[in-house]
Order: C-alpha cells, then sequence, then structure tokens
C-alpha cells in the first residue's frame, strides 16, 4: 500500500506533468496562430506535399483511436471478461486520441474558422464530408457507449451500444483509408487495398498505445498484471503486428506487378533516401520485427518486453505513416504517360520536404491532447481495469 510520502510525490509529479502536458499544447497553438498569421509559407509544405508532418500525427491518433476500441470490442461483442474489464479505459482512450487528432488535422487546413463552412454546406460526393459525419458519429456513440458502461442502470445497453460502436470504427476506419484510396493522381494511393489495410494496422497501433497507458496506470498504482492476462494480451499485439506487416507487403507487392508503378515502388524501396531507411529500418526492423522479437522469444514477454514492443510498433506506425504520407506525396506526378516531364515549377522531380518547428510543435501539441484528456479523466473517474480471478476461456 502506498505511503503517505509516496502518495505527496505522486501527487506532484502528476501536476507537474498535467503542467508540461499543457504547455506542450500550447505550444501548439502557438504554432497555429503563426501558421494562420503568415500562411504555410513557414512550415516545410509546398505546392507538392500539401499534407505534412501534422498530418502523420493526425491520422495515427484517428487510426489508433479506432484500433484501440478493439479491446473493448472483444469484451462487450465477443464476451471475453479480460477485455470487458478494460473497455472504460479502452473507449476513454479512443476519445482522447480522436479529440488529438481532429484538433491537429482542423488547425493545420490553415483557416480553422472555415470550418463552419464544412458544416452547413454538406458535400455528399466528397470523402472529406462523409468523414465529418463519421467523426462525429464515432464521438457520440463511444460518449453513449462510455455511459452504458459506468453508469450501472445503464448497463443493459451496454451490449447494443458495443456492437453500434463495432461496426461504426469498421466504417470509420474505411473512410480514412477512402481518402487515400480515392486519390488516383498520387501514384502511392488509388488502391482499393488501402481500407482493409488500414483496417488490420488500427488493431495493431491502438492495442500498442493501451498496453502503454494501462501498464503506467498499473505502475502508477503500484500493481502488477495478472502474468495470465499479459500473455494473452501479449500474443494479441504479435498476431495483429504480423497481419499488419502482412497487408503492407501485399500492398507493395500488388504495386509491383502494375509496370506504371515499379518506378514507385523501386523509389520508396530503393532509392527513396530517408523514405527507403525509415521503411526498412524504422517501420519494419524496428517497428515489426523487433517487437515480435521480444514478444515471442524464448525467455522474454515479460512486462517491460511487451512495454517496449508496445513502443517500438508506436513508432514504427509513425515511421509508416511518414513514407506513405510524405514519400506518397514526394514522387513526382506522371502527367504525361510515356513522357519525360520538366519545368520550373518542378514537374518531374523528387519533392524536398523539411518539416519546420511550427509543424513539429503542432503534432506533439495533438499528443498532449490527447494525454491530457486521459491523465484528468484516469485521475478524477475510476478507470483501472478490475479484473477478478482471471479463468482461460
Amino acid at each position: 500500500m502506498p505511503t503517505p510520502e509516496s502518495l505527496r510525490y505522486k501527487n506532484k509529479l502528476y501536476y507537474l506533468l498535467l503542467a508540461a502536458g499543457g504547455l506542450v499544447a500550447l505550444a501548439g497553438l502557438y504554432a497555429v496562430h503563426m501558421m494562420e498569421e503568415h500562411g504555410h509559407i513557414i512550415s516545410g509544405m509546398n505546392n507538392q506535399i500539401v499534407w505534412g508532418l501534422p498530418h502523420v500525427f493526425a491520422i495515427f491518433l484517428i487510426v489508433a483511436a479506432s484500433g484501440v476500441l478493439n479491446v473493448a470490442s472483444i469484451g462487450s461483442v465477443f464476451g471475453k471478461a479480460v477485455y470487458k474489464a478494460r473497455a472504460p479505459l479502452a473507449s476513454l482512450l479512443s476519445i482522447a486520441m480522436l479529440s488529438g487528432g481532429l484538433t491537429v488535422l482542423m488547425l493545420d487546413l490553415g483557416r480553422p474558422d472555415r470550418i463552419i463552412v464544412a458544416a452547413t454546406n454538406y458535400n455528399s460526393t466528397s470523402v472529406f464530408a462523409w468523414n465529418v459525419v463519421l467523426y462525429s458519429g464515432m464521438f457520440s456513440l463511444v460518449i453513449v457507449y462510455l455511459w452504458t458502461m459506468m453508469e450501472r442502470r445503464m448497463h443493459v445497453w451496454s451490449k447494443p451500444a458495443g456492437f453500434a460502436v463495432f461496426a461504426w470504427r469498421f466504417v470509420l476506419t474505411t473512410g480514412t483509408g477512402l481518402i487515400f484510396a480515392f486519390l488516383t493522381a498520387r501514384q502511392a494511393y488509388g488502391s482499393a487495398l488501402l481500407p482493409p489495410m488500414f483496417i488490420v494496422l488500427s488493431f495493431a497501433w491502438g492495442l500498442a498505445v493501451f498496453h502503454l497507458v494501462q501498464t503506467t496506470i498499473y505502475a502508477w498504482n503500484e500493481k502488477t498484471l495478472d502474468p495470465a492476462i499479459l500473455r494473452r494480451k501479449k500474443n494479441l499485439l504479435g498476431v495483429f503486428v504480423i497481419a499488419s506487416l502482412y497487408m503492407v507487403a501485399v500492398y507493395h507487392m500488388t504495386n509491383l506487378y502494375f509496370a506504371h508503378q515499379v518506378a514507385f515502388e523501386n523509389f520508396i524501396l530503393h532509392e527513396g533516401g530517408t523514405y527507403t531507411m525509415m521503411f526498412w529500418i524504422g517501420y519494419v526492423l524496428f517497428g515489426n520485427a523487433v517487437p515480435l522479437g521480444l514478444i515471442y522469444a524464448p525467455g522474454l514477454g515479460d512486462t517491460r518486453c511487451v512495454m517496449m514492443a508496445s513502443a517500438l510498433v508506436v513508432l514504427g506506425g509513425f515511421a509508416f505513416l511518414y513514407v506513405f504520407i510524405i514519400g506518397g506525396q514526394a514522387f513526382p506526378l506522371n502527367i504525361f504517360p510515356g513522357y519525360v516531364a520538366s519545368s520550373s515549377f518542378g514537374d518531374g522531380q523528387i519533392a524536398h520536404y523539411e518539416p519546420s518547428i511550427y509543424e513539429i510543435m503542432l503534432g506533439f501539441g495533438g499528443l498532449a491532447i490527447a494525454f491530457i484528456i486521459t491523465t484528468v479523466s484516469v485521475r478524477v473517474l475510476n478507470f483501472m481495469p478490475q479484473d477478478k480471478a482471471y479463468i482461460a476461456d
């Protein structure tokens, strides 16, 4: 049981961490102010790379917000008690990450005040307009789902709400994948594989984030997770990592099958410099191979190994999105097939991109928002998983 001295220390540390998160969020707000005052010229973005580092943070947070609900769905929809005890925390993380991701996404548009135009002039033919409905619907459903779990008299509606969230999160992640799948002007995109690939990626990224937060909460409260539960959850993470690596491999192999995609694949996989290194070293090696070793190697798989594996999966997710989003835009457009295009506007050339400090501040500002929401909510309400005697089911 914690001593009074340790409680006072933790109380001070809590407010220190909260203040640090607030400062990072304020730094992100300052970056928004600077970009609104001076325009995106102060960022590393240009006419070819219009989605920069903030979009990497935003897409990761949104996709992981969908994937973390997999923990809740396994409990509510499939009746697994181990995961049902973690459904409230998973729902909280989903709301927190969705809030952080959408904040970055909206503020990176350059004119966040124009959001009222999107809200009052709905374009049913735009996938971006569809996502406005998908995001707001996810917020509403997860809040209702959380209410049915936290309010005793509403428990009877918990399973129907869980089914609704289960279905909606698949639609939401499909919509995120369709944003890229419908962009046929970029060779990295325009593939029907992208929606299912993002769904599978969300499983691994969401569960990795959940592992990190759950382990931190247990350590903060000086508790340890049941080894049987840890073993079950780390094996599930391993399955998701393998599945996500498989989907990414299929995506690239499919591109290699088409002659008009070979040049792009050669750029990403072989001659892309930073993008190639981030893909093979950042994503494949440290984002997948090393975590799988930490999970399945004999003698490993304890709490620290799972924590490290989860952190590497998260970092690998950022590396993948950086290559996918920014590397996909950096490759020149094939405007005239069969001909070489060149002009003073950089046609036919690999676009240069270097993120500015303002983009970095904005991206971390979104993470800070998710951190603040999670930290305050866990402090105010009881989101600590309450495990009964575990019996394998």
